[in-house]
């Protein structure tokens, strides 16, 4: 089994004005699927945020993550290059 492939499954784009744009689940490795990663527009333009659940006194752990700077670009570039694609199918129909 090969993880180190990463598929973009489904990007949900939000119509609702708000700092979260879509959301979307990958699979990795053709094996895993990680639902409810987004796409966020910051201070500094678009990014992915991972899934994370809540903890106790109200803090907010990460469920998913890269362990390396080059994981998480990959990831970062595959997810936001598929939101631009639904982005601009949305805009053609």
């Amino acid at each position: 089994m090969n993880l180190a492939t990463v598929k973009v499954e489904r990007v949900r784009l939000l119509t609702k004005e708000s700092s979260v744009k879509a959301f979307c689940d990958i699979l990795v490795g053709g094996s895993f699927v990680v639902k409810g990663l987004r796409v966020v527009n910051g201070k500094k333009g678009l990014f992915v945020g991972l899934p994370r659940e809540k903890g106790k006194e109200d803090k907010y752990y990460d469920i998913f993550y890269p362990v390396s700077r080059e994981a998480r670009e990959e990831l970062e570039t595959a997810i936001l290059e598929a939101y631009k694609v639904e982005v601009a199918n949305k805009e053609v129909k």
